[in-house]
């Protein structure tokens, strides 16, 4: 498996600014959940995350929204590992109408966009790749 996917509903816990906004370091959090998740599907190991080269918060997220966090193996040398994610909002919250409403959105929107690299040490590498 190259790809890795989660869904989920964000909290009021989640809310960080007024008019229950989320803030940005949720998602990249998020980030590093499907980035363990894939390294220990490709190295049976949750590896570190190194840096990120580049975050693009592209729209607001709030509390009560549900989104799809992705992890895709990019590209793979002997103990980095290359990944884009994607944050995409799929349903969302719509406390306009009534504090348990909510739209599913005819189309995901892209919230944010992320490329990132992993590092799995060698000693630590339970499956070994060619």
């Amino acid at each position: 498996m190259q790809k890795v996917i989660h869904r989920l509903r964000l909290s009021q816990q989640d809310a960080h600014y007024g008019g229950n906004l989320v803030d940005g370091a949720k998602v990249l959090a998020l980030f590093g959940d499907v980035a363990t998740e894939l390294l220990i599907i490709l190295d049976g190991d949750e590896g570190l995350f190194r840096a990120y080269e580049s975050v693009d918060f592209l729209a607001p997220l709030y509390a009560g929204d549900f989104i799809e966090v992705t992890a895709e193996l990019v590209e793979m040398g002997k103990t980095s590992r290359k990944m884009s994610f994607t944050c995409y909002k799929v349903i969302s919250a719509r406390p306009d109408i009534n504090s348990s409403a909510a739209d599913v959105l005819e189309n995901k929107v892209l919230t944010t966009k992320a490329i990132g690299t992993c590092i799995v040490p060698k000693e630590k590498m339970r499956i070994k790749h060619e």
